[in-house]
Order: C-alpha cells, then sequence, then structure tokens
C-alpha cells in the first residue's frame, strides 16, 4: 500500500515539474512607417524615400519611374500654389470684414475684367504668359538635367540657380537657409510643406462648395458658425445635406 502511494505521489510530482509546452503565439508588427491603410502593404515602387508617401496610390498612377518623378514635382507645385492661393482667399476675406474694400476671391476676377481695373485684361494675360513660360521653361529644364540651371546663362547666375534638389531649388529662393544644415531637419521641413500643401488644396475646393452652397466667404461661414455653433452648420445650409432643414 505504501509502495503504490509512493509510486502515485511521484508520478503527480513528475508532472507538476514537467515544462509545459510552449503555446503558439501571434505577434503583431507595426509597419515600419506610417500608411494611409494601416495594415495594407504600401506599393513596391512607394518605399518610403518620397516626402509624404504613406502608400496611397490605389491607381498605380505613378507606378512608372518616369511617371512618378513627374508627379512628385506636380503635387509639389500645386501644393505650393494652394497654399498661396487659400492664404490669399483668407486675408483678402478678413480684409473685407474690416473694411478695407478688399473683394473675396469669388468677386476678384469679375474686378480683373471691369473697364476700370488698373490692368487690362490683355496686359494682364500677356505678362503671366511671359514670366510663367519663363519660369516654367526653366523649371522643365531642371526637371530633365537637375541641377543645369546654375550654368550662369542667366545674368551670370551660378550656385544660386543649381538647387538643392529637383523641386526645391535653394540657393537665392532660400534666404532663411531652411534647406542647409541638419539633413534630418530638411527632410522634416519636406515632410511638412506637402502635408499643408495638400490640406491646402482640400480646403481650397472647401472653399468652393461651401461659396457655392451659401454665396459666402469662408470667413463670414466661420463667422456665422461660431455665433450659432449648433444651428449653422453644413447639415443646415440647405445643399450638403439635403431636406434636412424641414426636419429642424
Amino acid at each position: 500500500m505504501a509502495a503504490a502511494l509512493l509510486k502515485s505521489s511521484t508520478a503527480v510530482s513528475l508532472r507538476r515539474s514537467a515544462p509545459a509546452q510552449a503555446r503558439p503565439s501571434v505577434i503583431a508588427r507595426a509597419a515600419s512607417r506610417p500608411l494611409w491603410f494601416p495594415g495594407n502593404a504600401a506599393p513596391a515602387w512607394l518605399d518610403g524615400s518620397l516626402a509624404g508617401d504613406y502608400g496611397f496610390d490605389p491607381l498605380h498612377l505613378s507606378e512608372e519611374p518616369e511617371t512618378r518623378k513627374w508627379m512628385v514635382q506636380a503635387e509639389l507645385v500645386h501644393a505650393r500654389w494652394a497654399m498661396l492661393g487659400v492664404a490669399g482667399i483668407l486675408f483678402t476675406s478678413v480684409g473685407a470684414k474690416a473694411g478695407l474694400g478688399f473683394p473675396d476671391w469669388y468677386n476678384a476676377g469679375e474686378l480683373a475684367l471691369a473697364p476700370s481695373a488698373p490692368v487690362s485684361l490683355g496686359t494682364l494675360l500677356f505678362t503671366e504668359a511671359l514670366l510663367f513660360g519663363w519660369v516654367e521653361t526653366k523649371r522643365l529644364q531642371d526637371l530633365r538635367n537637375p541641377g543645369s540651371q546654375g550654368d550662369g546663362s542667366f545674368l551670370g547666375v551660378t550656385e544660386g540657380f543649381k538647387g538643392k534638389e529637383n523641386g526645391y531649388p535653394g540657393g537665392l529662393f532660400d534666404p532663411m537657409g531652411l534647406s542647409r544644415g541638419d539633413a534630418a531637419k530638411y527632410q522634416e521641413y519636406k515632410v511638412k510643406e506637402i502635408k499643408n500643401g495638400r490640406l491646402a488644396m482640400l480646403a481650397f475646393v472647401g472653399f468652393i462648395a461651401q461659396h457655392k452652397a451659401t454665396g459666402k466667404s469662408p470667413i463670414d461661414n466661420l463667422s456665422e458658425h461660431l455665433a450659432a455653433p449648433f444651428k449653422v452648420t453644413f447639415a443646415t445650409n440647405g445643399v450638403s445635406v439635403p431636406h434636412f432643414s424641414e426636419f429642424s
């Protein structure tokens, strides 16, 4: 009897001291860089080397290297124009509210075409075509042959026109020296610029939609919303959410 109990106790002790079998584990790893759609792999041609690259290209528009090079520059230029345009719209709208006589953006074209305009339409178009044509030609040449515009062909300027890289002229166009110095800081500035530019492009589309819906400037819309935040919203303008006003 004692021997049987001893044998049973030894077996239980051995079972308790035996190492537990390893359980299968699942380890979730975050992507090595932020992506627009977490959990989805970025396209192979978007490897994160571009400023503001979050793997967004569902239509494969930038799959070809040469096309991608062109589209990167196109986005950058449109982003910069959008930032200038949005800032101009907001500043002139604030000026109009302050009684400075500035036209809102949707009236600016009408005033430019008026007979009393300080500059005639023909003069304006000719000047813009001349200046823009020259600048865009130089930019295209630099895109095809980076650094080629610092050859001294324009007023003998060399280093000032060589540029940092495509789309980032530096030199004379960087009086504050933001592209010089710390390389990591330079990359950070590039990402911030394209992020703000993308936001500005969306904002401009929003300004157009706001004016179409309300006939007012963004500053007027904002002022009315702040005065009555629960009564004046995108849902109450009678366009964005059809028939909403019938139930309010």
